[in-house]
């Protein structure tokens, strides 16, 4: 696979992202949503750390978290070009260039839109607000807007630790960004051998003995 498929591919998933992000961003307020099915709405949340909502404490938690994401998307990005030098197999390359996009997709976020954007509570923001954007930068926060709720309900009370709870599943909210990264790490499990085949090791002929004269 060429490195420009790779490229169009990283290019594609971080325009929908970024659109997707953009419009959320300035058309709904933190916490608005949109029923679009019983199992799908689109409701507008912000990240501030890492996946599942989970935080690193401190002052320089945040800016600890970006620059770590930065450092991995240098290794990423080594590895893809690498992956393409040697020609190595299609999935594996797609794979890489989908946890690539959605990598590079939420740093813009983590990156830019503390300055970029003002505050979403109880307000629809504005891009490029003249009083300047909600944060600084390398400490803006990830808009996450797809949440699948596939079944919500009370667990029965024989149900082991949540019995009789309310539960729903699946209940984290998520963007097009981390769709990329969970498929392109999906596809490395699922298709493991023919992302990673082995060489087949060729059998060494015996060296024959030499013959006494």
């Amino acid at each position: 696979m060429s490195l420009k498929k790779s490229i169009f591919i990283i290019v594609l998933v971080l325009l929908i992202d970024q659109i997707s992000k953009v419009y959320i961003k300035t058309t709904f307020s933190l916490g608005d949503g949109v029923l679009v099915f019983d199992w799908f709405r689109i409701v507008f949340v912000e990240n501030e750390g890492m996946a599942w909502g989970a935080k690193i404490p401190g002052q320089y938690g945040k800016l600890f978290l970006t620059l770590f994401r930065l450092v991995a998307i240098v290794g990423i990005g080594y590895w893809l070009w690498d992956s393409v030098n040697k020609k190595l197999s299609r999935i594996l390359i797609t794979s890489i260039a989908l946890i690539f996009a959605g990598a590079l997709g939420n740093i813009i976020d983590s990156v830019f839109y503390g300055i970029i954007f003002n505050d979403s509570h109880h307000q629809i923001a504005s891009f490029l607000p003249a009083e300047g954007g909600y944060g600084t930068l390398f400490h803006g926060k990830v808009v996450d807007m797809l949440h699948f709720p596939l079944w919500e309900g009370f667990l029965p009370k024989w149900f082991p630790f949540w019995g009789g709870e309310y539960f729903t599943f699946f209940d984290p909210v998520f963007n097009i960004a981390d769709m990329a990264i969970s498929t392109g790490f999906g596809l490395l499990i699922v298709f493991n051998k023919k992302a990673f085949p082995k060489e087949i090791e060729k059998p060494v002929a015996p060296i024959s003995e030499s013959k006494e004269e």
